[in-house]
């Protein structure tokens, strides 16, 4: 895929939540896995539940449970599991290594930033509130922030609007799929994170995004080199 004008000329980065910026998948993992050993079940590893974080109620209750949104059981478990995780959701959870530091340099340089996440605002603002480094984003787009979630480009198109950014001026960071479709969607780049919940047998080479990091300190050099292009 050729270079998007956003690299070049970006204004704004965007970025997913967790999975990008933050490893929520411990909290995520505890709060499904009280829900097994209080019914007798046994305990699982996390490495089993990291995969499947980015899915959020459907991930963690397909992983401890076998159970898909269709099960007549689903809405219950999930409101059970959203219970238990907004009482241990600061508990575990931490910024992935270099995180801060790049927030930094992109506000040394003058570019503007914010996160667009599925996650509900129930969960986003209590949890970026308690995370100094958020203070400093333009703009946080929840799951329900708009009639939209993503892979619908309405939320991305939402903080592009309130960041005072045309959206082909702005690079959106994810680790999912979903991101990316959003972004191609949005008229903006798009940069896969291979670090955080692939999920199981992704593929993501079949995405289409511009460009693809192994850590979060590969992020700055891709927009440096491509600012020089």
């Amino acid at each position: 895929m050729g270079l998007h004008p956003a690299f070049t000329h970006a204004q704004a980065v965007l970025f997913d939540l967790d999975g990008t910026l933050i490893d929520s998948a411990p909290d995520l993992a505890a709060a499904v896995d009280t829900m097994r050993t209080a019914r007798g079940m046994s305990s699982l590893p996390l490495s089993v539940y990291r995969p499947m974080a980015g899915a959020g109620a459907r991930g963690m209750l397909g992983v401890a449970f076998g159970m898909t949104p269709e099960h007549p059981d689903f809405l219950t478990l999930r409101d059970e599991f959203f219970c238990n995780y907004e009482r241990c959701m600061t508990q575990r959870t931490q910024i992935f290594e270099g995180v801060p530091e790049l927030l930094s340099m992109l506000a040394g340089q003058g570019l503007k930033w914010g996160v667009v996440t599925n996650k509900s605002e129930r969960f986003t603002l209590p949890l970026t509130r308690s995370m100094a480094m958020f203070r400093s984003a333009g703009a946080i787009i929840s799951g329900d922030t708009t009639p939209h979630a993503k892979p619908h480009p309405a939320p991305l198109l939402e903080a592009a609007h309130r960041l005072g950014v045309q959206p082909k001026y702005c690079v959106y960071v994810g680790d999912d799929e979903r991101d990316i479709t959003a972004g191609l969607a949005a008229g903006m780049a798009t940069v896969a994170v291979t670090y955080g919940y692939l999920g199981q047998q992704a593929d993501i080479t079949r995405w289409g995004a511009h460009a693809s990091i192994n850590c979060v300190n590969d992020l700055w050099p891709l927009l440096q080199l491509a600012a020089k292009a």
